[in-house]
């Protein structure tokens, strides 16, 4: 369930990160707060004027229940042993379109900023992925928390052992890059 436009009082003290800065802040409890996006297992709020990224493990300090915030953070937590086996490059692919700007409903495969992923079988069975990715602006401080979410996302992946992104600046990021999806969603035609 969506809940982008509600608002809601935070059951307890919540840490969290101002966009775009990237400066973890705490958000108190009773603090009144408004849901501006919930996608890819986190959700942006506004808050006093400014917005911030809550993870989906903290979804209980904004009265959803324990098994909701948690279902990201038990995922990675189970994931297996790395067994031996071929990685399907679409998976990858498809597993980074839950990744998502905090302040663009769009995930950033959509968005065009995912320049390249290779998958390079190791010598011990497992599977080195390679992502070449930017952002949107040079000098947006969410850049460590996307580049981070793409990496535990990717590792997510069967058979994958290890995971490299590079995040580049060249060439730089514009419009054009953006799927005909993604720009109709964001009205940018």
């Amino acid at each position: 369930m969506n809940r982008a436009g509600d608002m809601i009082t935070t059951t307890r003290d919540v840490d969290a990160v101002l966009i775009p800065l990237g400066t973890p802040v705490t958000i108190p409890a009773g603090a009144l707060v408004l849901i501006t996006q919930e996608l890819g297992g986190s959700y942006t709020v506004s808050v006093s004027g400014n917005l911030a990224r809550i993870e989906g493990k903290d979804a209980d300090a904004l009265g959803f229940g324990a098994a909701e915030g948690e279902e990201k953070e038990a995922a990675a937590e189970e994931k297996k042993e790395v067994t031996t086996g071929p990685v399907d490059e679409q998976q990858i692919w498809d597993v980074l379109r839950t990744c998502y700007d905090p302040e663009i409903p769009v995930n950033i495969v959509d968005l065009g900023l995912v320049y390249d992923v290779h998958v390079v079988e190791t010598d011990e069975g497992g599977n080195h992925v390679d992502i070449v990715m930017t952002l949107t602006a040079p000098g947006c401080g969410m850049g460590p928390f996307i580049v981070d979410d793409v990496r535990q996302k990717a590792l997510s992946v069967d058979h994958v052992s290890d995971v490299e992104v590079e995040l580049v600046f060249e060439p730089a990021w514009d419009r054009s890059m953006m799927s005909d999806e993604a720009r109709l969603q964001l009205g940018m035609f």
